[in-house]
């Protein structure tokens, strides 16, 4: 760390929602530009910065502020420039020259102390004077709460967030109880919380520190997609992150049960810990299950192969017996899985079940995790397909960050049907609601592909449901005429068997290009996207249809460093395209963006005639184009899926990423024309089959696989992943084995 210090010559940006300011420094002859976190700060201020110089791609050499003190004036004159900064509403250039005649050197004393006293300054009356207060009040406020956080290792955008979090009495809160801030602030972690409560003199063997560390690690380890963890585990981590004995902690595990702060349950021979928002969700979604499933639904006076037969003339086709299964099985049980690969004809039975439930007189409602799926779902069966967030009828509760939900319990969805599809992404907390609101005797089909990655949240439903045993479960396996003809469709088939795929057939659509190097490998990728594709077909647009996605985020084939070169070729800085810059990134009008968390909060516009015209909610993994930058309202519009207009505060900004390239991850549930992924050696449990079955299955129209032949085939081969802890199939085995519920 470097420390500095100098006069602020110019404000060239500042971000008045989250602080973030870029400015021009005087330190004796020279001008330097320094960037951060800063709420309070004004042209002519004397700050002393700590920091790092950094080198920007655009911008040059910067002075990166990790913490920040200001110098106050000594002088008559200093003080005077203090004052008409403009740091304190209410006190402009003609104000501070009144104050400094009264006040003299004592002016500063006088604001800190006796600030009322600025009545006796002609053209101060009441209303003035509490904008001044008011102004300089909160400034010294959060000027403390920066100081007292800083110091013990919180960034300045950290102490904001914990600023707006509590507000005039953050440090007071804290002082209370530390570790709110790993439970409470985003980017906060224990360790931070930690050394704050060791600063204000809390034992390290505290039963309030180990019981909050014992928290703290369950919640990180259930980050990764667990919804429980195992208690040996549990001890050996808290161990390391507390260095406290064994015994302690055990003891504290013991007290935290009979508290009612965790719940612990023997699941399949583990004694498993859990949080309880996790337990009462997998309880939860067993009970409804279970009740789904045995419960009496409208038995429907129809031929069902009568049905079936009509619907095959009617479109050409001819169902293989286990779609038949799949249909049928629709209409006998309370509820279906149906589950296969791609080109297994999932969408077309999907169509024959709507088509003869509506021949019935029933109400079928469709759903899917993500808007991009739901619309999928809509295109492909001719009816409205809804988010599950929409069909659930979502609104913001008191914390932005969470929802809650009109339909429930008491208020269930008003259909006969219901069926969801790309259920592979449902999280616990997600069908656990979704079950809540689909009343007894209503008919749940559930579809997906089980063979591509879990959900993103915690739980492995999907999967746990079909290994339950319990509901019937409809398995496609063959692929169809259509499908044959796509080596996508047979590849991904391949790989799933762990089999090489095929590669580079003359008029196919599945190609794999070798390039060994990482350097030379990034090259050929751009020259995919900006050259070599589009000029293959002319119809692609090189933004709208050619999709990068990348296993992992960090190094030269990452996301990040991805998007910083696919940015400077596809919409390089241009004078007449207003850009923001977002800490190091930078976002232009022009930019392909996506959505990296669920925002609730944010309200969208419908930009044609169709569905709804306004509604709430953008959700991870949402993607769109930026359309315009307003400097003077400090906005940023994008338009997701050429459809939804979204206006966003700058304070929003840091949930949006440059998605030129994303991560394969983050392409569940979408669909692209044309994917290109780059194959090179990394960590075991990313570079899977799994994985790359999930990322070929994202393209419609052509899959271009680029890098080293030795890491496709060892993506082909290895199966390894990280395995999830998920207590919801031994739930419903448990009682489904029980003598009681077979007799009942």
């Amino acid at each position: 760390m470097e420390v500095i210090t100098g006069i602020v010559e110019s404000i060239v940006f500042r971000n008045d929602d989250n602080g973030y300011i870029v400015i021009k420094l005087r330190i004796e002859n020279s001008l330097i530009t320094a960037v951060g976190v800063i709420p309070y700060i004004a042209e002519a201020q004397h700050l002393k910065l700590t920091g790092n110089w950094v080198l920007h791609s655009q911008f040059g050499r910067q002075f990166k502020i990790e913490e920040c003190e200001e110098i106050l004036p000594n002088t008559l004159e200093g003080i005077e420039k203090y004052l008409s900064s403009g740091l304190i509403y209410g006190i402009g250039p003609v104000t501070a020259k009144k104050i400094i005649s009264k006040f003299g050197e004592e002016t500063l004393e006088i604001m800190d102390n006796n600030i009322d006293r600025l009545r006796e300054i002609e053209g101060i009356g009441e209303k003035k004077l509490k904008l001044i207060i008011d102004s300089y009040v909160s400034q010294r406020e959060l000027k403390n709460i920066m100081i007292f956080f800083q110091s013990n290792g919180v960034t300045a955008n950290q102490c904001i967030k914990i600023y707006k979090r509590f507000g005039c009495n953050s440090i007071n809160i804290v002082k209370e109880n530390p570790y709110i801030l790993c439970e409470e602030i985003n980017g906060i972690g224990f360790k931070t919380s930690d050394k704050i409560a060791r600063s204000l003199g809390i034992e390290s063997d505290s039963p309030f520190r180990i019981q909050s560390g014992l928290k703290y690690v369950i919640n990180d380890f259930c980050a990764n997609g667990n919804t429980y963890m195992p208690k040996h585990l549990l001890i050996k981590e808290a161990a390391e992150v507390l260095t406290v004995e064994i015994e302690k902690i055990e003891k504290n595990i013991y007290d935290s049960t009979i508290e009612g702060k965790i719940h612990i349950e023997n699941i399949n021979g583990i004694e498993a810990i859990f949080t309880l928002p996790y337990y009462y969700c997998e309880l939860g979604i067993t009970n409804r299950i279970l009740t789904l499933a045995i419960s009496n639904f409208q038995n429907l006076n129809i031929d069902l192969e009568f049905e079936i037969k009509s619907f095959e003339e009617k479109n050409g086709i001819t169902f293989a017996p286990s779609q038949k299964e799949a249909i049928i099985g629709a209409f006998t049980n309370g509820i279906e899985i149906i589950t296969g690969g791609p080109g297994t004809g999932k969408t077309t039975i999907i169509k024959c079940i709507i088509h003869i439930f509506e021949q019935c007189g029933l109400r079928v409602i469709l759903g899917a995790p993500t808007g991009r799926a739901a619309k999928r779902m809509g295109e492909s069966t001719g009816r409205e397909a809804k988010t599950i967030h929409r069909m659930l009828e979502m609104a913001v509760g008191d914390d932005e960050d969470a929802s809650i939900f009109s339909r429930n319990e008491s208020s269930p969805l008003e259909a006969d049907v219901v069926i969801i599809d790309e259920a592979s992404m449902i999280d616990v907390m997600l069908m656990n609601n979704l079950l809540k609101a689909i009343k007894v005797g209503t008919r749940l089909i559930i579809v997906g592909d089980v063979d591509q990655l879990p959900s993103v949240g915690p739980g492995n439903v999907l999967s746990d449901l079909i290994e339950s045993k319990f509901t019937k479960v409809v398995r496609l396996k063959e692929i169809f005429r259509q499908g044959k003809e796509s080596l996508i469709v047979v590849n991904a088939h391949r790989i799933n068997e762990g089999e090489m795929p095929i590669l580079n057939e003359k008029g196919k659509d599945f190609y794999f290009i070798k390039e060994e190097g990482m350097d030379e490998l990034l090259i050929t990728i751009i020259e995919l996207i900006n050259t070599r594709l589009p000029k293959f077909n002319s119809h692609w647009d090189k933004l709208k249809h050619i999709q990068i996605i990348a296993p992992m985020k960090k190094g030269v084939l990452g996301i990040t460093n991805l998007n910083m070169k696919l940015q400077e070729i596809l919409n390089p800085k241009d004078e007449r395209k207003k850009e923001k810059q977002m800490k190091e990134m930078v976002f232009r009008v022009g930019d392909k963006v996506m959505q990296t968390k669920n925002n609730y909060s944010l309200k969208w516009t419908r930009i044609d005639s169709l569905g709804e015209n306004e509604g709430i909610g953008v959700y991870n993994g949402d993607m769109g184009f930026i359309e315009s930058i307003d400097e003077e309202n400090k906005t940023l519009t994008v338009i997701f899926d050429e459809e939804r207009k979204v206006i966003y505060d700058y304070i929003y900004l840091d949930e949006l990423d440059l998605a030129y390239a994303i991560t394969i991850h983050k392409s569940q549930g979408s669909e692209f024309p044309v994917i290109i992924m780059p194959s090179y050696m990394g960590s075991p449990f990313l570079m899977n089959r799994n994985l790359l079955y999930t990322g070929i299955t994202r393209a419609k129209e052509m899959v271009v696989v680029a890098g080293g032949i030795k890491a496709l085939k060892y993506m082909v081969n290895n199966t390894k992943s990280n395995e999830r802890y998920s207590s919801l199939k031994w739930r419903i085995k448990d009682i489904i084995s029980d003598e009681a519920f077979i007799n009942q």
